[in-house]
């Protein structure tokens, strides 16, 4: 659990490439004229992005007790 914790980061990045790439491959954009679905680079790179913005949003602060 602690694993999880400290690379969460890193684990929401990898999980949002592999949906954007599942994105494309089962949805994507049969006309090519769709700028993030037309090609799997730019799903990938975009489930990327979207899965670290998701996961750092999610940030667990100590509480300072006196």
């Amino acid at each position: 659990m602690n694993f999880i914790l400290k690379h969460k980061l890193i684990i929401g990045m990898v999980a949002g490439a592999i949906g954007g790439y599942l994105y494309y491959y089962f949805i994507g954009c049969a006309s090519g004229n769709c700028a993030i679905t037309s090609k799997p680079l730019n799903s990938t790179l975009y489930g990327l992005i979207m899965g670290g913005l998701l996961c750092s949003s999610f940030k667990t602060e100590k509480s300072k007790t006196k």
